[in-house]
């Protein structure tokens, strides 16, 4: 049986595990049909043009694990950013994980999607903001149809949240091939300030793919400050979907920071429905062997005096592959907006492939907008120079790697996480670095 057609026989076994009197329920019923409709993307698919999922769809995975396979803090310890105080929602196999995490209801809301799809006390926050800005194409349709658990968080207006906030789901390999599919929901009220770290990460070498979705509700004066650390095994596989609505001079960051895994795809779309505000989305990607990134940005600009600035750097190396396919549209109401985009690749194989198409979609005639792509290789003048300077070849090409990815670290706003990624870019490039950027 193929993977979609197990899907959509799953689906009524898992309809018998959820609550079937909530609003969520037609909203599931309706997202199966599209999956059922639409199924997995294909390079058919202009948006999936140079990114095939074939082999990640045929192994026979696990849709419901079977049994919980508990873990120790000091085995995944090394998976924290455990240098900071924060609150911590921790899944192991999809399910949530008491003893590793630490959730709150104090004045903020951190806790499971699991409760908030089915208490009345949160009935009011899911009407208003489940599935309002998430994709219909069949891959988040399918995770949409299967939600259950994941984060949920609510910030209340005027809100500083003091410490980061992580989401960690970690696969054991208690099945032969997992699927898992969290849902997070993110809502950040007026004048409120929240920072959100995200990792997936898979503890085993069985064949393990997750399809994320998260949705992020930004509203007036708003500011989220989010990063994505990818850095999993080489049979794990990330389609991970992120939407976000952003009001009236709200500030949202993502960060995303790609480094291991089979495939990964990135999807993250932004829509700026108000004036004043402002969306970064900055990434760094540094793969090797036969791996794949795929990174798909989207920024609406819907309303007037907004800005936007992507900057996306990435260093491929024997069969890698890359891919960088971002928008921005510009409505012909939204003037004086200004956009800036760029993807900047380095090619250390002859093997590797980047394949970069940055779009500018303007109807409006009063703006400052401006994209670039760049692919090349390191310059062999700046290499001479540092080697005749006494730098060996090895160090001298990470120096200069570092150079090139130190503009996005630059903006990285915990220094913590700044350490880990200098640690870990550091160790993908096979050198011992005595300086943090």
């Amino acid at each position: 049986m193929e993977l979609k057609d197990k899907l959509v026989s799953s689906y009524m076994a898992f309809e018998n595990t959820v609550d079937n009197d909530t609003a969520v329920h037609e909203v599931r019923n309706e997202a199966i049909k599209i999956f059922e409709d639409k199924g997995f993307p294909s390079k058919k698919d202009e948006a999936w043009k140079y990114t095939s999922l074939n082999s990640v769809l045929k192994h026979d995975y696990s849709v419901f694990p079977k049994q919980e396979n508990a873990i120790d803090y000091k085995d995944v310890k090394k998976y924290f950013i455990h240098d900071i105080d924060s609150y911590n929602l921790v899944f192991v196999d999809g399910k949530f994980s008491s003893n590793l995490s630490q959730t709150t209801h104090d004045g903020i809301d951190v806790c499971l999607m699991s409760s908030a799809l089915t208490k009345p006390k949160y009935q009011l926050i899911i009407e208003n903001y489940f599935n309002k800005v998430a994709a219909k194409d069949g891959i988040s349709s399918l995770n949409t149809a299967f939600s259950k658990e994941g984060a949920y968080i609510h910030i209340p207006k005027n809100k500083l949240v003091e410490k980061p906030i992580q989401i960690i789901h970690f696969s054991t390999g208690n099945e032969s091939a997992l699927l898992l599919q969290p849902r997070n929901l993110i809502v950040v009220d007026e004048n409120s300030h929240v920072q959100i770290i995200e990792r997936h990460q898979s503890l085993t070498d069985n064949p393990v793919l997750t399809n994320s979705v998260t949705e992020i509700f930004a509203s007036k004066r708003a500011i989220v400050d989010y990063y994505k650390i990818q850095n999993d095994k080489e049979n794990a596989s990330l389609i991970d979907t992120t939407c976000i609505d952003q009001k009236r001079e709200s500030h949202v960051s993502m960060h995303t920071f790609t480094f291991g895994g089979k495939l990964t795809r990135n999807n993250l779309n932004f829509y700026q429905n108000g004036e004043r505000m402002d969306s970064t989305l900055n990434g760094v990607t540094i793969i090797g062997d036969k791996q794949h990134v795929d990174h798909n940005t989207l920024v609406h600009h819907i309303e007037p005096n907004c800005e936007s600035h992507q900057d996306y750097k990435g260093i491929f190396s024997d069969k890698s592959t890359g891919v960088f396919n971002g928008k921005v549209v510009v409505n012909k109401e939204a003037q004086k907006t200004n956009a800036f985009q760029s993807n900047n690749n380095i090619l250390l194989s002859d093997k590797a492939t980047i394949n970069s198409k940055p779009q500018l979609e303007i109807f409006a005639d009063d703006v400052k907008c401006s994209h670039g792509c760049t692919i090349g290789q390191l310059d062999e003048s700046a290499m001479f120079y540092m080697k005749s300077r006494g730098i060996p070849e090895k160090e001298a090409k990470a120096l200069l790697m570092f150079a090139f990815s130190n503009n996005v670290l630059n903006s990285v706003k915990i220094p913590e996480i700044k350490q880990r990624i200098t640690k870990i870019i550091a160790n993908k490039l096979g050198v011992n670095i005595g300086f943090d950027l």
